[in-house]
């Protein structure tokens, strides 16, 4: 694993921890607030929702970089040789493909249009631009990450199915 590689990996795990340890704040002082004060905080509310989207988008590549996310590896196990390489370079091809087209490009172009027409959110007023940008945020981790797996692919014939080691007993964040 690369330096750089290691970098992305500490950022990616810094952020979601940071995340979800203030959406889990938000939602528990958004239940004491709704039932035991009886006034809902809308704040903590709409943070909880923006940060859950940040919580996915960016767990999903980490996951992804661990080599951890839901896969179907049947073509991958069956073939062999350079079948096998083609399978998963095709793989790799297409969340890459996903993730340039769909996530950095049309993640791009959903956050230039809400920042041109000034769309904030009803509670923090908070520019939505800004929370859209975790989906080209996440679609660059991905692609980053599809370009060290094709690197694996090409160096060891490692797909991006397969782990060196074990996942820990402490679970992907440990």
């Amino acid at each position: 694993m690369t330096a750089l590689t290691r970098g992305v990996d500490f950022v990616l795990r810094l952020v979601i921890t940071s995340a979800f340890a203030v959406l889990v704040v938000c939602v528990v002082w958004q239940v004491f607030s709704r039932y035991v004060l009886e006034s809902p905080s809308t704040v903590t509310d709409e943070m909880a929702r923006f940060l859950f989207i940040w919580v996915a988008l960016l767990g999903g590549a980490y996951t992804l970089g661990q080599r951890r996310h839901l896969a179907i590896d049947l073509l991958p196990v069956v073939t062999t040789g350079k079948a096998r390489f083609a399978v998963n370079a095709g793989i790799i091809g297409a969340i890459a493909l996903f993730a340039g087209l769909i996530m950095i490009y049309g993640g791009l172009g959903l956050v230039s249009r809400t920042l041109e027409t000034g769309q904030v959110s009803p509670a923090l007023r908070i520019p939505m631009g800004f929370i859209y940008v975790a989906i080209p945020f996440s679609g660059i981790c991905i692609l980053y990450y599809c370009l060290t797996f094709f690197a694996d692919l090409v160096r060891d014939g490692r797909g991006p199915n397969e782990q060196l080691e074990p996942p820990a007993p402490g679970g992907p964040l440990t």
